[in-house]
Order: structure tokens, then sequence, then C-alpha cells
């Protein structure tokens, strides 16, 4: 196989696996070690993978948080179809922690069970789920510019005294290597506190956030259930480590 055609390949394992060996590049290509560190050095030189001890690993963006208003534009049909599965685990007499952020705002449309109870951190949420006459807890604390989303010390103290059936959260990005990550320490803060107090967590995620870090680490993938739309990424990898209840 012409060096040509190994580029491309080693670059296409390396962005769909995260850390690739350098035996398994072997395997895959039929290649000698000497031949697949000259590719790796190259590639790595070239800045289109990062090289490692033993094989190479992605390079990684880390994405900036867009504003609500930006979010609530972005895969709308998607977020609502997670939504409605989401809100299908919900059973009667639920104390649950709904978390800002727009897929999980979702979810607010296809609730129609009364007897439970919301603990939210967003203001738009908990506006949307008392005109459902839904039993709503809004926590306390500094509203975050953006996304509209409370947080700070208050809001921490305010969600330590509460425990959960279940958490429904919102992540900015979800990865083999780096587990589920979000931009902000702030709603990292909320979202790990969450996880903490609740029996069990769910995490709602389209399909632009596969593959994707951000700054700030949330949880490993065993820690939660994601539930997505997604059908274009191979998730094997990911199976293998979490739970995934794919929306369709």
């Amino acid at each position: 196989m012409l060096t040509e055609e190994r580029h491309p390949i080693i670059v296409d394992m390396v962005k769909r696996q995260g850390i690739v060996k350098t035996q398994d590049l072997m395997k895959a290509l039929n290649c000698s070690e000497s031949t697949i560190r000259r590719d790796l050095e190259t590639l790595h030189n070239e800045g289109k993978i990062k090289r490692i001890h033993g094989g190479a690993k992605r390079i990684y963006q880390i994405d900036e948080e867009l504003t609500v208003s930006e979010k609530s534009l972005k895969n709308v049909q998607e977020k609502s179809v997670i939504g409605k599965v989401a809100t299908s685990l919900i059973e009667e007499n639920d104390v649950i922690f709904l978390d800002a952020g727009t897929t999980t705002l979702a979810m607010i449309d296809f609730m129609d069970k009364g007897n439970i109870t919301v603990v939210t951190n967003g203001i738009q949420h908990a506006s949307l789920l008392t005109d459902r006459h839904i039993e709503t807890i809004l926590i306390g604390g500094r509203i975050k510019q953006g996304t509209k989303a409370m947080v700070g010390s208050t809001s921490l103290t305010n969600l330590q005294s509460f425990r959960f059936n279940k958490a429904f959260l919102g992540v900015n990005g979800i990865d083999i290597e780096f587990g589920l990550t979000t931009p902000d320490p702030e709603e990292a803060a909320i979202k790990k506190l969450a996880q903490q107090n609740s029996s069990m967590t769910y995490v709602l995620a389209d399909h632009t956030k596969w593959k994707k870090v951000n700054f700030v680490h949330l949880f490993n993938l065993e820690d939660v259930t994601i539930i997505t739309n997604d059908s274009k990424e191979d998730l094997s990898l990911f199976k293998e480590k979490t739970t995934i209840l794919e929306a369709k």
C-alpha cells in the first residue's frame, strides 16, 4: 500500500478511536513497524495526529460554548425526539433534577405525569414547568449570562440538601478517552452534584456532542446512561463503556 493511501486511513482510525496502537496499525495496514513509525512521525509533523509512545492519539479542539439562543436554533427535531424518550423514563411520584439546557428543555413538552417534583437550575425550565402545573423548585444563585442557568455557591448549597430518583443532564462533549465534558466550571459543579445526589443519571446528547472535548471533565462514561439520536457515528467503542439509549 502506498504512503498516500496509508495516511488517510491512519488519520481516520485515530479520529474514530481516539488512541490507536502501533501494533493495531501494523495489522490493519499490513505494514512493518518501521513503516508505521515513519508514517506517524510524518502525520505528527503535519499536525494531523499526536504521536505518543506506542502509537498515536487524536488532536483535540476545545469547543466554545454557544448562548442559549444559539443552541435553541440547532438540531430542534433531534432534541425533541431525545426529550420524548427521556420523559418516558419519569414515573409517578419521582423527584427529578432537570439541568439547564436546550435538550433538557425539550422534555417539558412531554411531561404529563402530575405527581412529580422537579428541581432545576434553569430559569426558562422553571417557568414552563409551572405553566404545566408541575411542582417545581428553582434553586437560587447567580444567573449566568448566555445560558440563563443558576450557578455559584448559593446554587450548590441549595442543591446539596436534595436527593433525586433521576437526574437529566446536558453535556457539550462526549469522548472515548476524556469522557463527558462541558465548558463552564460553575455549571459543571451543579451537574456533578446533581449526579452524586441521584439514584440514576441520564445524559441527553444529540449527534453533535459525540467525539468532542470541552474544558471541564464531568463524568466517566460508566457513570451515566446516555440518551442520543445518533445513528451516523460508530458508537461501538462507547457501548463497551456506557449504556446508550437510542432515540428514534
